[in-house]
């Protein structure tokens, strides 16, 4: 596993996301997908998990909101690594495909069956209700997705620069010298 490179995109998720410049600004589904397609099955899938899991946590106590979003950002993981595997050379339409597929996915699951069970609403206000919100988590996976995916795959996920053992021998070297 890429222990350097997982821990970089946690952080940057979870500090990204404690800004919260708007509703939905949440660069996590970006960043997942270039994991989908590299590594073992379960990498995309753990990301998520962590990172779902340690951003309540530094924010507002893990419960069952929290393994509900992580555990279906998780699904979404798997999915989209078994989906990739059969793909040739993953490009950004596939990306932008599975994008908006997870949005939908994830917001019907959380927001329109997971919202009234928890929340007391019924299932129409919960799906009414989710549509700008769906809207807006659209719009904005789509502009992480444009911009943050494509250069988190060039730059971090495929640098061999990147890779632990790599950075543990340049350490190695440098605290020799």
């Amino acid at each position: 596993m890429k222990i350097l490179k997982y821990t970089l995109s946690i952080l940057f998720c979870n500090a990204y996301r404690l800004l919260r410049f708007i509703p939905n600004n949440d660069p996590i589904m970006g960043v997942m997908l270039p994991y989908s397609k590299q590594g073992k099955w379960w990498h995309a899938a753990l990301f998520a998990f962590i990172t779902m899991l340690s951003f309540d946590f530094i924010t507002s106590g893990i419960g069952i909101w929290t393994w509900a979003t992580a555990f279906t950002y998780a699904g979404l993981g798997l999915l989209f690594h078994f989906t990739y595997r059969r793909i040739k050379v993953v490009k950004l339409k596939h990306y932008m495909g599975s994008g908006i597929l997870g949005v939908l996915i994830f917001d019907f699951v959380t927001g329109v069956v997971l919202g009234p069970t928890m929340f007391g609403m019924s299932y129409l206000q919960a799906l009414i209700g989710q549509i700008p919100f769906t809207a807006m988590h659209l719009i904005t996976v789509s502009g992480f997705i444009l911009i943050l995916t494509p250069l988190l795959d060039r730059a971090v996920i495929s640098n061999p620069a990147l890779e632990d053992s790599t950075v543990v021998s340049k350490l190695k070297m440098a605290v020799r010298a």
